[in-house]
C-alpha cells in the first residue's frame, strides 16, 4: 500500500477508486483525520489529509507522529508527501514540482521521534528521502511533460508565520532551494517507521527576499495550477513503482541505528 499525506491545497481523495473511509488509533492519539483508503488503476493507497480535511491544524500542531503511525499500522511502506512552499532561489520559480533531495530542520516545538522513552534510535538522515521514490516521480514528470526541478534543500521553519527578509536572505546563504513548515519531523518519522517516503513540493511564490509583493490571488492561481499537475502526476507515478522494494535501504533503516 502507498501513503499520500496531502497538503495544502490537496485534500480531496478524489483519486481514489473503491474508496473506504478509515478510522485508526495510535499510541500518539488521533491522526489529522480519518483515512481514506482504495485504489489507482488496481494499485492499493490510502489517503491522509496533513492538516485535516477542514485545514484545522496548523504546522507545529498536526499529529506528525500519529499520522506516519497510522499509515504503517494500515500497512503502507511507501510515503509521497504533496506540499506547498516558497521559493528561495531565482531560478526554482513558482510554478515548478520539486523533489527535494535534502532539509535542514529549523523548528523547535515538535516531536521529532518515536523513540523518546525506554530506547533511543540514532537512524540516519544522510539522505533522508528515498532516492527510488524520487526517480518514479522524475520519470512521471518527464513523460508528463511537467515542469519540475529533481533535487533541492528543504529549509523547514516553524511557523505558522512567514520569514523575514533577513531569515530568508539567512537560508538563501546556506544554500536552501525551499521554504516551507511542514517536512519536518514527517520525514524523519517515516525514516523511523522504515517506510520510503519522497516530497513533492509545489513552488506557489517567492518568499521574502524578493523585493515584491505577492498577492493572495496570485499565490490561489499558482496553487490551484499546481494540485492539478499533483494529481496527475501521482495517478501516473504510482502504477510504475515496484510491488517490492529492491534499490533503496529504507525498509531496513533501523538496523544499527537501535541502542
Amino acid at each position: 500500500m502507498i501513503g499520500i499525506i496531502g497538503g495544502t491545497g490537496l485534500y480531496d481523495p478524489e483519486l481514489l477508486e473503491n474508496r473506504k473511509v478509515v478510522s485508526t488509533k495510535t499510541p500518539y492519539g488521533k491522526p489529522s483525520d480519518k483515512i481514506t483508503t482504495g485504489t489507482i488503476k488496481g494499485v492499493k493507497v490510502a489517503f491522509l489529509p496533513r492538516h485535516g480535511s477542514k485545514h484545522g491544524y496548523n504546522p507545529s500542531n498536526i499529529p506528525y507522529r500519529a499520522n506516519i503511525f497510522a499509515l504503517k499500522k494500515l500497512g503502507c511502506k511507501r510515503i509521497l508527501a504533496p506540499c506547498a512552499v516558497g521559493s528561495l532561489q531565482e531560478d526554482v520559480e513558482p510554478g515548478t514540482l520539486v523533489f527535494p533531495d535534502q532539509f535542514i530542520d529549523r523548528t523547535y516545538k515538535r516531536e521529532t521521534t518515536f523513540y523518546d522513552q525506554k530506547q533511543v534510535c540514532h537512524v540516519s538522515m544522510a539522505e533522508p528521502f528515498c532516492g527510488e521514490l524520487r526517480k518514479n516521480l522524475v520519470d512521471s514528470a518527464i513523460r508528463l511533460g511537467i515542469s519540475y526541478r529533481r533535487d533541492g534543500t528543504y529549509a523547514c521553519i516553524e511557523g505558522p508565520r512567514f520569514s523575514t527578509k533577513a531569515e530568508s536572505r539567512l537560508y538563501r546563504s546556506w544554500g536552501a532551494h525551499l521554504i516551507g513548515m511542514t517536512l519536518v519531523p514527517e520525514v524523519t518519522l517515516a525514516r523511523e517507521a522504515e517506510i520510503c517516503y519522497a516530497s513533492i513540493a509545489m513552488i506557489t511564490d517567492y518568499d521574502t527576499f524578493k523585493e515584491q509583493t505577492v498577492s493572495l490571488d496570485e499565490v490561489l492561481a499558482t496553487m490551484k495550477a499546481n494540485v492539478e499537475k499533483v494529481k496527475k502526476l501521482l495517478l501516473d507515478a504510482i502504477t510504475k513503482i515496484p510491488g517490492e522494494r529492491e534499490k533503496c535501504s529504507c525498509g531496513s533503516a533501523l538496523k544499527g541505528a537501535l541502542i
